[in-house]
């Protein structure tokens, strides 16, 4: 069953920037800051663990519409797991990329920003002198936003795709560091509205999964493993929700790129298509299918694929395993598919805020 039409309005997959080579080149000097007021363009910039991302759009009757996009992975929290620390090399590239984001934000004129830093930034021991520099060199000032924010942000930016007839449902986003999952239930003041019920931000994703039991050659012990350590993280979420009751159209709402990668290994697509993905409606043995693919391909089968990609072969089984952890806690028929979160969970947020856009009451609390 459809859910409706999406939200958020994306001009085409050539809005979002290939990855690239990071060279050595300094920083280009200069700094940026929005000018303040209402209308114009809206920027939001995510800085995640693994990804750097921008969407900047402009607010229209029915949502908003992409003008520019820019997503890089950048591993900002590489290491991190093991040191308590960004490195040197890590802060680099993430410097570089959010040089890029600095000047689509100035030549797209955005009057409004929000920039967002999540878990890597939160839980680093020089994540505050990080941002820091970042202010200094590239004048964006980035928010360490708490994992409440950061969960309120995705279920606002995601939400919409859930079955509009389900009372409820399981969301959930797999990022780098932090893995957010989310009770959503109908909001009895608002026909077709959600609530979050219960959160939980749990303080693992693929990158601290990975580092910490190897993403390169995963046997099925390993992949055990690694499922055993997200249900232990899951736990206070699962005590939280003992009580809710799960209606006939209970599914799950994934957003991240493992669930993406997911639905693109499904689709068998030639390469990543963002349109034949965001949306996309996977039945239980469909997901289990695309598991057991992913489980059975090489390292270089992985890399290979281009759905995947050599930056993220050694992350997607970890992926995967959180996965699959959620699936044994809340096994649901349905698995949806969200190419969408925080950056479209900020627009919508400041577009409310200004009364731009659709005039929506927020549906979020």
């Amino acid at each position: 069953m459809s859910a409706g039409p999406p939200e958020v309005l994306v001009l085409s997959d050539a809005l979002t920037s290939s990855p690239g080579e990071v060279t050595d080149a300094p920083i280009a000097a200069g700094q940026w800051s929005p000018p303040q007021g209402r209308g114009g363009a809206y920027a939001a910039l995510d800085l995640g663990t693994n990804n750097c991302r921008l969407l900047v759009a402009r607010p229209t009757a029915d949502g908003f519409r992409v003008i520019d996009a820019f997503s890089r992975i950048v591993r900002l929290g590489e290491g991190l797991s093991l040191t308590g620390r960004l490195s040197a090399a890590a802060i680099a590239r993430t410097l570089e990329a959010l040089r890029v984001c600095r000047d689509k934000m100035s030549a797209r004129g955005v009057t409004r920003a929000r920039t967002i830093a999540t878990e890597a930034c939160r839980a680093a021991a020089n994540g505050a002198d990080f941002v820091a520099e970042v202010r200094e060199r590239l004048g964006i000032d980035l928010e360490i936003v708490d994992r409440e924010t950061e969960a309120h942000l995705a279920a606002a930016g995601v939400g919409e795709l859930a079955d509009r007839a389900a009372r409820s449902i399981v969301m959930f986003d797999i990022g780098g560091g932090s893995s957010e999952i989310i009770w959503l239930r109908t909001d009895e003041q608002s026909r077709h509205g959600r609530r979050v019920q219960a959160w939980e931000s749990m303080r693992l994703g693929v990158v601290s999964l990975a580092e910490k039991f190897g993403g390169v050659d995963v046997d099925e012990a390993t992949f055990d493993a690694m499922k055993a350590h997200v249900a232990e993280a899951m736990a206070p979420f699962v005590d939280k929700v003992a009580d809710e009751t799960r209606c006939a159209r209970f599914h799950l709402l994934g957003a991240s790129g493992t669930v993406t990668t997911i639905a693109g290994v499904h689709l068998n697509l030639p390469r990543y298509d963002r349109r034949a993905v965001d949306g996309l409606w996977l039945g239980r043995a469909e997901v289990d299918e695309a598991v057991a693919r992913l489980r059975a391909m090489s390292y270089a089968e992985r890399a290979a694929n281009a759905c995947i990609g050599r930056d993220r072969a050694d992350l997607v089984l970890a992926g995967c395993a959180i996965l699959e952890a959620i699936r044994a806690h809340f096994p649901a028929e349905r698995l949806r598919i969200a190419d969408r979160g925080l950056r479209e969970g900020i627009l919508s947020q400041m577009m409310r805020e200004d009364a731009v856009g659709p005039h929506r009451r927020s549906r979020w609390r």
